[in-house]
């Protein structure tokens, strides 16, 4: 019985070190890494809502904002032509963000008719 709680207790003790332990992510600075991914511009974001439309070289791309939501005007770099979550380099104040692209490849209406579908 005693092994028993003693195997218990420090099973118990090695799982709440290793869950305690967390991934730090860590970003790429290399301003030539970032400048070989797509570049784009944002042609709409409002306060009001999470998501904005970026303009490429493909056409616009439609993202919802994770951790920090960028202004009009401002040069992006990362993949904007693949679905799912990617860091995005804002050129424009030197910031990594988080973003989830939603759709790629639009044309500016079709970019304005999914933001009225997910913001209103």
């Amino acid at each position: 019985m005693k092994k028993i709680f003693t195997l218990s207790f420090l099973a118990l003790f090695i799982s709440l070190i290793f869950s305690g332990c967390m991934k730090e992510r860590v970003y790429q600075a290399d301003d030539n890494y970032w400048f070989s991914k797509e570049r784009g511009q944002v042609v709409f974001s409002s306060g009001s809502c999470g998501y904005y439309i970026v303009e490429t070289d493909n056409g616009y791309s439609v993202l919802r904002s994770v951790d920090y939501l960028p202004y009009e005007g401002d040069v992006l770099y990362g993949d904007f032509s693949y679905d799912g979550q990617h860091d995005i380099y804002n050129r424009s104040d030197g910031s990594i963000i988080t973003a989830i692209v939603k759709d790629y490849w639009l044309g500016y209406g079709q970019a304005q008719d999914e933001i009225n579908y997910y913001c209103y």
